[in-house]
């Protein structure tokens, strides 16, 4: 399998950000760390090994990308103004210097055409940027993931909180939008366990599903059994599962 590692500096960030890239070819999917998580985390928990076949075959790149928690979500410290605004910074980060890249490494910049993938907040991140960009990202696949910021930061709301809650995006979105269109077009799974430490991801995932089919986007939400917690020998299985639908 071939690995590159890159650490480059981020305008949008103001510091050192890291990513790896695995695999030579096919469709470049922008991996979401889960919580505080770093670039290696899918490489180390095994996720990456799991679609092995699928990234030798040249079907698959896989970008792994840093997480920005430690100045957003996870930084109950800071006032929520602060966080939110951390959160918009990490999106630019992402659209204008990580995007880019992509369709670089890549070797070909298929716009449109990246699926984002992500477990935990990183299938939060998954999702909000899915349904901010469908012009850049046309799949999406969420395992165990919140969708609503108000999870995050209590009743602080500004535009900002707005553009990046999905729940609320969808709920008020207007049925003739033009985005509608491009979901429509995309391909968006999901998933959630029902095990332990799911219960809050699950009713997040009822919420989502309920705006999505108000517009009539269609998506596979799936619900697993009480034996999928919200952890990694879970979402082991489920990655594998779910990616080859995104393939063909």
């Amino acid at each position: 399998m071939k690995i590159e590692y890159y650490k480059e500096y981020s305008h949008n960030l103001g510091r050192f950000m890291e990513f790896k890239v695995f695999g030579h070819a096919g469709k470049p999917c922008l991996a979401f760390p889960s919580q505080n998580d770093r670039f290696y985390f899918y490489e180390d928990q095994g996720m990456i090994n799991s679609i092995e076949q699928y990234i030798n075959d040249g079907k698959i790149q896989v970008f792994c990308i840093d997480t920005f928690d430690y100045e957003s979500w996870s930084a109950t410290w800071k006032c929520s103004h602060d966080r939110i605004r951390a959160q918009e910074a990490y999106f630019k980060y992402v659209i204008e210097e990580i995007v880019p890249r992509i369709y670089e490494i890549n070797n070909n910049p298929l716009n449109g055409q990246i699926l984002a993938f992500g477990c935990s907040i990183g299938a939060y991140q998954a999702v909000n940027f899915y349904l901010r960009r469908p012009d850049i990202f046309n799949s999406v696949l969420a395992l165990s993931g919140i969708y609503h910021t108000g999870f995050f930061i209590n009743d602080y709301s500004d535009e900002l909180t707005f553009l990046n809650s999905p729940i609320d995006s969808l709920k008020f979105m207007d049925i003739n939008h033009p985005y509608i269109d491009l979901y429509k077009k995309g391909r968006i799974i999901i998933c959630v366990g029902q095990g332990a430490y799911e219960n809050d991801c699950v009713n997040e995932t009822k919420n989502l599903e309920i705006e999505m089919k108000r517009l009539n986007i269609p998506a596979w939400f799936d619900y697993w059994g009480s034996e999928y917690i919200h952890d990694w020998p879970s979402w082991r299985i489920q990655f594998p599962h779910f990616i080859g639908y995104f393939l063909q």
